[in-house]
């Protein structure tokens, strides 16, 4: 099948082959005509195999009838909404309309949290036809009435198991009820929890349900490697892949932005470039990093999960789970990164004695057994040579050194005791410092010299100067 046979407009399938597609992906295949035909639709699809286009490419054909060059704010109320749990899904989003749509008279606008609302509300006050945002940002527009929802004729949910954990539910059930119920909702995820699927089908209405591939797995195209090593080696043993040439450019996940800012620092000290992206860098930081990395500036991009949903990175050949996801399904949102479209990439993890629990629950998620592999050159703590054949402290024996100091003798003058007896002071010294106590006459009247205080000031007498 081609996208001519979809049934979408000829000046939307001008943009589609210009972006190099001729063939739709299976969820494509499933998706287009559903959504084209007015129906709810839940998918769930493989991360890397085409969602976003499942839901604009149909979603602009529909808003053709409403496409139009007025300058008139009133003419370009919002009608279509779309949800993504974060800044970067929603600048992905909001690409693909604007590509998709380029010669549709539609306007695409965004908003998202890190950076001014100024611009934002400017924005939106002048008229915006497909609307991309996340929850947070958007109701911050909402109270400020910059946005309204009385025109919304769609709303997608993307990556809308993440948006459900990440706790957006108390927001998109406020978003939801400012929308006409008359809409139409699209769903569409990589994962999807029973729980949420409970969740969501409250807000659709007799969805279709389109699951391309198995629930929860992972696209044949990328080879899994998993290295055993402990935790005080894992920062040696990357660097050594990416000094020995085995990694080539890579997307790093750590667990904590703490262990994302000290693995960069590590690696730029170790002579490698490498940028950082997480919630506590600025909107244009992250960008930054981000167009960096895409440009084959920065060799490394360490990131914590915020950047495993919508980082659409062409032919990018390793993503590397520096800490195992404490979710399983994190893991498959991470390594989604890699092996997209059609092309091969690999997942490298690290795993410690303790991550062995996530290791199994991730095994059991996309029911497939991942082979642990020793870590060559361990090192000095020895984090790949096995427990039994390993050499311990006590098991080694060192000889005992005894050293011994030379003594020193301090050579006295012969017949000095002074060092060495007691001292006893002389009589003479005794009786002139110490005076006896049944000597009288020894004995000094204190009151006998005593002047007045007036004497004192007064000059001295003739008798006592002589004169």
């Amino acid at each position: 099948m081609k996208f001519t046979d979809l049934g979408l407009d000829d000046v939307i399938l001008k943009a589609v082959v210009e972006e190099g597609y001729t063939q739709p992906t299976p969820i494509q295949e499933q998706a287009i005509p559903n959504v084209l035909s007015g129906r709810d639709v839940m998918a769930a699809a493989q991360t890397g195999t085409g969602k976003t286009a499942s839901f604009t490419l149909p979603m602009l054909h529909r808003l053709l009838p409403h496409a139009n060059s007025s300058t008139s704010p009133a003419k370009h109320p919002v009608r279509a909404l779309i949800l993504t749990p974060t800044r970067e899904l929603a600048a992905q989003v909001d690409e693909s309309a604007r590509r998709y749509g380029k010669y549709l008279p539609l306007r695409v606008g965004c908003v998202y949290g890190g950076v001014p609302m100024p611009p934002q509300v400017a924005m939106l006050r002048a008229g915006v036809e497909v609307l991309v945002a996340t929850p947070g940002r958007l109701l911050d527009h909402v109270g400020t009435n910059a946005v309204r929802f009385s025109s919304v004729e769609f709303l997608v949910l993307d990556e809308a198991d993440r948006m459900l954990d990440m706790g957006f539910l108390p927001d998109i059930k406020r978003i939801v009820d400012l929308i006409p119920p008359s809409r139409q909702t699209l769903l569409f995820s990589a994962t999807y929890s029973e729980e949420i699927r409970r969740v969501a089908g409250a807000w659709l209405r007799d969805p279709v349900k389109i699951e391309v591939a198995a629930r929860n797995t992972v696209v044949d195209t990328i080879q899994h490697t998993v290295l055993e090593v402990s935790e005080q080696d894992k920062s040696r043993q990357l660097v050594r892949l990416l000094h020995e040439g085995k990694i080539t450019q890579a997307l790093v996940f750590c667990n904590t932005k703490i262990g994302a800012n000290r693995l960069t620092r590590h690696l730029q000290t170790k002579g490698v470039d490498s940028e950082a992206i997480h919630s506590d860098r600025s909107q244009i930081e992250r960008t930054t990093a981000l167009e960096n990395f895409k440009a084959n500036k920065t060799k490394v991009l360490v990131a914590t999960d915020i950047a495993a949903r919508g980082l659409d990175i062409d032919q990018l050949p390793y993503v590397v789970n520096y800490d195992l996801p404490h979710n399983a399904e994190d893991y498959v949102h991470r390594i989604g990164r890699t092996g997209r479209a059609g092309q091969k990439g690999e997942a490298i993890s690290f795993c410690t004695p303790s991550d062995k629990e996530s290791l199994r629950a991730i095994e059991k998620l996309i029911n497939k057994k991942l082979e642990l592999n020793v870590s060559s050159n361990s090192g000095p703590d020895q984090a790949a040579v096995p427990a039994s054949s390993r050499i311990s402290n006590t098991d080694i024996k060192r000889p005992k050194v005894e050293t011994k100091r030379p003594k020193v003798e301090t050579k006295r003058p012969k017949g000095d005791t002074f060092f060495s007896e007691p001292y006893t002071p002389s009589e003479s010294v005794s009786e002139t410092l110490v005076p006896s106590l049944d000597n009288k006459e020894a004995r000094v009247d204190k009151g006998a010299n005593k002047k007045p205080i007036a004497a004192l000031f007064m000059p001295p007498s003739s008798e006592n100067t002589g004169e």
